[in-house]
């Protein structure tokens, strides 16, 4: 019964990536580019209003750039955040996305310094809540990473950007030229953490080496450790996860079967 199941549940998750595929990466190419001429802010946990609605951002946890925290601001409103971005701020346009943390959001102001820019971002206080943008300081690192283009290459896997929620780094340790990292994550999420699939952990995609009941393990080499803002977390932070899009999609497909 057991196999049957798991066949009946990768027949539709197959199903699940091909309209994903057609839907939402390889959208109507007219709409987009429409879409591209419009000055529409996107509103991804920011303050502004939103896009049009074919217009899907999408990032891969291939991590480009760790950039610093300039500055925080409360308002009335939002939370002011800026950071200071170097390669993800070329191009960067005022109404475009960047995963802060594995979070999109959309730049509401930039100004160029030389070869960086100052990105600011008008987080709702909900992303603020919600996320561990609430335990960054001036100074802090962020992992930060451009939308997906529609002919660029996935060299991760699918990430929205939707922060599902917070984990804690339980360990976090040298193990001769690489790094384990266990995080403990809320039951909600670890139905969703299977070994040897993929997470995004600060908008990092990583695999899955290990799991527990309450946590999860991953193995990270040193090229993450060093181009990330993993090198200056330490047991006790909190991380930011997405569990794999895909396989929410399908757990929801086969739950539906089985209702019916």
């Amino acid at each position: 019964m057991e196999t049957a199941r798991t066949g009946f549940a990768a027949d539709g998750a197959r199903g699940v990536v091909a309209a994903f595929l057609r839907t939402r990466i390889f959208t109507d190419r007219s709409a987009l580019s429409q879409a591209r001429l419009q000055s529409i802010s996107r509103n991804h946990g920011s303050t502004k209003p939103h896009p049009a609605d074919n217009l899907v951002e999408m990032f891969t946890g291939i991590v480009e750039e760790a950039g610093k925290v300039e500055r925080i601001r409360r308002t009335a409103k939002s939370v002011e955040l800026t950071v200071r971005a170097t390669a993800t701020g070329r191009g960067l346009k005022v109404g475009g996305s960047l995963a802060v943390n594995g979070c999109c959001l959309t730049a509401a102001k930039i100004s160029r310094r030389g070869k960086s820019s100052l990105v600011q971002f008008d987080l709702l206080q909900e992303t603020w809540r919600l996320t561990n943008l609430q335990f960054v300081r001036s100074g802090s690192l962020v992992n930060l990473e451009r939308p997906l283009r529609a002919d660029g290459e996935l060299g991760g896997h699918f990430v929205t950007g939707h922060i599902d929620g917070l984990g804690k780094i339980v360990r976090w340790e040298r193990a001769g030229q690489d790094h384990v990292l266990d995080i403990a994550a809320p039951p909600a999420l670890m139905r969703n953490v299977i070994h040897k699939g993929s997470i995004a952990v600060d908008g990092i995609s990583l695999t899955v080496a290990a799991v527990q009941n309450k946590n999860f393990r991953i193995w990270i080499i040193p090229h993450t450790c060093e181009i990330t803002a993993l090198r200056e977390r330490k047991v006790g932070d909190a991380v930011n996860l997405e569990t794999d899009l895909l396989g929410k999609y399908a757990e929801k497909f086969v739950a539906a079967r089985h209702q019916k």
